[in-house]
């Protein structure tokens, strides 16, 4: 099942731009494919698709992606919790583990 977001709530940013050398950390650890790297640049491709999971916060060695961390774990949590599953956010090391 894909899960959708409220489109235009995402807390995702990038600040200074311009330190960015396009090191590619944030396209490797976001689960939703939100960035992509352009000119050697990050560029956010689909904010409305961040489930603030705050993974390329963590892994951005220049400090310029900022995004209110946690929000779209609990949502997987909750909806876990609902369906009875285990909660599915794709912020663990594999990919597959859940918050």
């Amino acid at each position: 099942m894909k899960l959708e977001y409220i489109k235009g709530v995402a807390t995702l940013s990038m600040s200074d731009v311009s330190k960015c050398t396009g090191c590619g950390q944030c396209v490797n650890v976001c689960p939703h494919n939100v960035f992509r790297v352009e000119n050697g640049k990050a560029v956010i491709r689909n904010k409305d698709a961040c489930m603030e999971c705050g993974a390329c916060k963590k892994n951005c060695p220049f400090g310029i992606i900022d995004v209110k961390e946690g929000v779209g774990c609990a949502a997987a949590l909750i909806y876990g919790m609902l369906n009875k599953t285990a909660p599915q956010c794709g912020c663990s090391n594999d990919g597959k583990g859940c918050c």
